[in-house]
């Protein structure tokens, strides 16, 4: 039988993310409820329903329920839930429920009843036993003499296995990134040659970006480690959009908003289309006069996006994008600004999108980028950078102290690609990696998956560190072919 999710068109993945976020809204709600009023209080009790009407449709429809924790990460049946600033709180609220009593893992049969989600919710909202060491077998114990059979509880999933990619949201997302390329080059081509162009790709691709980062945003990061100097405008537009939409994802953005912000990030530079060739791709410096001339693209971008078709009204928001995303938060950079204006919220986030992966791209004029790790910590220690030190802020934590794609050296002799961020805050220092060579420099023929904050079980130190960063053409190492 169809669920009302695909009579709306909702793919199953999208439909049990969506459940995922309900069960944590209603376990929020219930637990709240339990430590505010009595049990046979109707508030609680009508909680309680909306708890068990919930995971049972759930049990009904896909046969099992498997909840489990990993970080910033929620599973319901290994599909990830997305998370937005609507839902977080409650999130957070449930995370350290369980985390007081070291559950990381919650598996539902289909016996289970409200009696049993009464008992279990009970227990979850008291506090844990202060000073003994093993809350977990404590809180499975009182669950038994409890008489709860039906959920069972287990410690939290390793970070390593919530953020393994499957092949499938690789391939998905390669098949996005390149199609993305695709239509901006036509777009640029199209500009530059006079051609007429249509919005109805553009907006195609938009939101399949947008979908990708909300279905996937690791995989999605992974690919702006697809630097092509070749095609190197192209790409650049590509990374840039990936970059503000997993951004704004991050920031609570609604889906619509997701979209406006990507087609103004997608053709930022889209009035580069109207530079002539000869200034775009110099070799070296550029003079007083071609300067002024490159200077030009963001006034060129907004008459180009004026001039956009496919849609009711001109897309506005993209237009400024386009227009202000050089003009800093001080109005040093350019176009000059004439009168007292607001630097919008959408050009401050591709501004710093766009700065990152420029620094670190080679491009006609920077022959060796810049290491990841190097342009975040100057974009954020350098005031006279002119970004919006809040963004930047929110960008780091996105990326992690070392982004996806840089090449570590550590303490062991290995070497090491960032895959991943550590979602723990006071761990972004240690992230996720693949060593891609041992200590002799050889080659590993299955880079293994290492999580940095993992302890060495003997000595409870971390068995790996950063010592420090490098480039990765100076030893032959294709960071894309680790994450991407």
């Amino acid at each position: 039988m169809p669920t009302r999710e695909d009579t709306l068109g909702i793919d199953p993945t999208t439909a049990l993310s969506n459940d995922g976020r309900r069960v944590l809204a209603s376990l929020y709600t219930t637990m709240r409820s339990l430590r505010l009023y009595p049990l046979e209080n109707q508030v609680v009790q009508r909680a309680l329903g909306e708890v068990d009407g919930l995971v049972r449709g759930i049990l009904n429809r896909e046969g099992s329920l498997h909840l489990r924790l990993a970080g910033d990460f929620v599973f319901i049946n290994d599909v990830r839930v997305r998370l937005d600033l609507a839902n977080y709180a409650s999130f957070v609220f449930v995370r350290k429920a369980l985390e007081q009593h070291e559950i990381g893992d919650i598996d539902v049969g289909q016996q289970a009843d409200q009696r049993e989600w009464t008992s279990f919710l009970s227990l979850l909202s008291g506090e844990a036993e202060e000073g003994e060491k093993n809350q977990l077998k404590i809180f499975q114990e009182n669950l038994k003499q409890a008489g709860v059979e039906n959920i069972t509880v287990g410690p939290p999933a390793a970070l390593i296995d919530a953020l393994s990619l499957s092949e499938e949201a690789k391939e998905a997302a390669r098949r996005t990134y390149a199609r993305s390329v695709s239509v901006v080059k036509e777009v640029m081509t199209n500009v530059r040659l006079g051609k007429a162009w249509s919005g109805r790709r553009v907006k195609r691709v938009v939101l399949g970006i947008v979908d990708q980062v909300l279905h996937e945003d690791a995989a999605m990061l992974g690919m702006t480690t697809l630097r092509d100097y070749d095609e190197y405008t192209f790409t650049h537009s590509v990374n840039v959009c990936i970059l503000s939409v997993a951004l704004g994802q991050k920031l609570g953005f609604s889906k619509h908003q997701l979209f406006e912000l990507g087609l103004g990030a997608l053709f930022h530079d889209v009035g580069k289309s109207r530079v002539p060739l000869e200034v775009l791709n110099k070799e070296g410096r550029l003079d007083d006069a071609e300067w002024k001339i490159m200077g030009q693209h963001p006034d060129f971008g907004l008459i180009t996006l004026f001039d956009l078709h496919g849609f009711e009204e001109p897309p506005y928001r993209a237009m400024l994008t386009a227009y202000e995303h050089h003009m800093r938060t001080d109005f040093s950079g350019y176009p000059k600004v004439i009168r007292e204006r607001w630097f919008g919220f959408f050009s401050r986030i591709c501004s710093v999108a766009d700065a990152f992966d420029a620094a670190t791209s080679k491009r006609s004029y920077q022959y060796i980028p810049f290491p990841p790790d190097e342009v975040l910590q100057e974009m954020k220690d350098n005031p006279g950078r002119g970004f919006d030190v809040t963004i930047v802020k929110a960008f780091i934590s996105m990326m992690g102290i070392y982004p996806i794609g840089t090449l570590c050296i550590l303490d062991t002799g290995e070497m090491a690609v960032v895959c991943a961020p550590n979602p723990d805050p006071e761990e972004l220092h240690r992230p996720l990696v693949r060593i891609v060579s041992d200590a002799s420099g050889r080659k590993m023929g299955e880079p293994p998956l290492v999580d940095l904050s993992q302890p060495d079980p003997v000595t409870g130190k971390p068995a790996r560190t950063i010592v420090k960063t490098t480039d990765p053409e100076k030893y032959g190492i294709t960071p894309s072919d680790y994450v991407a």
